[in-house]
C-alpha cells in the first residue's frame, strides 16, 4: 500500500517491535511480508510460512546460515522507511509529548491521516 500504515500496535519504548509481529501478521493482505532483519525470528518465519505468505526478510546478524530473500522485492521497503521519516517530522510524534499511550496513539493516527492525504 505504497508504504502507508494499515494497522498500528503501540508498544512500550523498551519492548522490541517483533514481540507483537504475530498480531500484525493478521493484517497482511498480500502474498509477501517485507520486514527488516530484526524480524528474522523462527516464530515469525514459521507463522508466515503457515499462512502461505512469502517472507522477504533478510537474515539477521545472529543467524549463522543466511537465508535467501527476494532483493528486488525488498527494495519496496524503502517506501515504508520514507513514511516513517515523514511521520517523525512531526515534532510531537518524534519527541512523544503525550503522556499517555492513548493520547500518543491518537496523535500518531492524526499524523498518519495527514500524511495519507
Amino acid at each position: 500500500m505504497h508504504g502507508r500504515p494499515l494497522e498500528m500496535i503501540l508498544t512500550p519504548g523498551q519492548q522490541h517491535d517483533c514481540t507483537v509481529a504475530d498480531r500484525l501478521i493478521d493484517f497482511i493482505t498480500g502474498d509477501a511480508c517485507l520486514a527488516d532483519g530484526s524480524y528474522d525470528t523462527n516464530a515469525i518465519l514459521d507463522e508466515l510460512h503457515q499462512r502461505g505468505i512469502e517472507a522477504v526478510i533478510p537474515s539477521g546478524q545472529e543467524r549463522k546460515k543466511k537465508r535467501r530473500h527476494d532483493k528486488e522485492l525488498y527494495k519496496q521497503r524503502y517506501l515504508v522507511e520514507c513514511f516513517f521519516h515523514s511521520l517523525k517530522r512531526f515534532r510531537r510524534i518524534a519527541t512523544r509529548y503525550e503522556k499517555t499511550a492513548a493520547c500518543y496513539a491518537a496523535m500518531v493516527c492524526v499524523a498518519c491521516t495527514w500524511l495519507w492525504t
